[in-house]
């Protein structure tokens, strides 16, 4: 295939629709001389003449005019591919895939699906659990975001911070523990049976690990696939649920919860949000970015109320 060269169509364009090489050249801010080059290049590229005299003027020969409509779409699908992209919410249709644990889409999803769907009614938001930490659906294009405690060992990922937590713990109102004064102690945390959040049925956690460390041990008596579910089940039973703090508030209001602070010191837990570069400058992409980091901090502000 011979090399392109795309000012060449812009050529062909300009002479086409101005019918002249004074024309072209006024067009094209070139001089006259430069234009009659150009044509002069044309002829030899396309082996027809474009334009013949008829008189003193130059008119058109039927190859020029069977290419005029063709060369005039080619030339503008060109300058769309090369131009800064323009965002029309209003009439926008789009489907955006985010993978998150129920945490997040149990209560926030709803809030950022009405955030969206206000500026843009056509576009919808479709929540994937995140079985696993899977950076493959970023790369395959599964999923246009990723929300969550985020371990990326993959250069070409973007990622940006969200918002730290720590680890509460949370019990039905009326609960022994949500009526005593005072703190909650390693004695008293300890004597009620736990339910766990975990995707992969782990037993085991950041709590257990910090009980450990002061010589405690807690009863798991069961074990949730997330953050959400857990809560639903400490809200009909008098056991602990232990989830991130965020999650516990943005809950609240919905479940008769009560929530307190655990008597051993976790990690603090890291929320990030991660997506591939090749939607990184798109700005249907950038919009949803934006308006997940603006709910983000608007939700873990300690003067939010749900």
């Amino acid at each position: 295939m011979p090399r392109l060269d795309l000012n060449t169509l812009i050529d062909l364009d300009a002479l086409l629709t101005e019918g002249s090489v004074a024309g072209a050249a006024r067009r094209l801010n070139i001089s006259a001389p430069a234009m009659s080059r150009r044509l002069a290049h044309l002829r030899h590229t396309l082996g027809d003449p474009l334009f013949v005299l008829a008189g003193r003027k130059l008119v058109p020969t039927e190859r020029a005019l069977a290419l005029q409509e063709r060369v005039r779409a080619a030339v503008e699908d060109v300058r769309g591919l090369l131009v800064p992209q323009t965002l029309d919410l209003a009439s926008i249709k789009a489907t955006l895939v985010l993978r998150a644990n129920d945490g997040f889409t149990g209560v926030w999803g709803i809030r950022l699906a009405e955030r969206l769907m206000a500026e843009a009614p056509g576009v919808r938001v479709r929540f994937m659990p995140r079985a696993e930490k899977n950076i493959e659906f970023l790369r395959n294009g599964s999923a246009d975001l990723e929300l969550g405690v985020l371990d990326i060992d993959a250069p070409e990922i973007h990622s940006r911070p969200l918002f730290d937590t720590r680890f509460v713990g949370v019990v039905r109102q009326g609960h022994p523990l949500a009526l005593q004064p005072g703190p909650v102690s390693v004695a008293d945390f300890i004597r009620w049976p736990h339910i766990g959040a975990s995707r992969r049925g782990l037993a085991c956690g950041p709590v257990d690990d910090a009980l450990a460390a002061v010589g405690a041990e807690r009863q798991m008596a069961a074990i949730a696939p997330g953050f959400q579910s857990a809560l639903t089940m400490a809200c009909a039973s008098d056991f602990i649920a232990t989830v991130p703090e965020v999650f516990a508030r943005w809950t609240a209001p919905t479940l008769p919860l009560a929530v307190f602070a655990l008597p051993v010191a976790t990690p603090v837990v890291h929320v990030t949000m991660a997506w591939h570069p090749r939607r990184h400058a798109d700005p249907l992409h950038r919009w949803l970015r934006d308006h997940v980091l603006a709910l983000s901090q608007t939700l873990t502000d300690p003067s939010y109320a749900a």
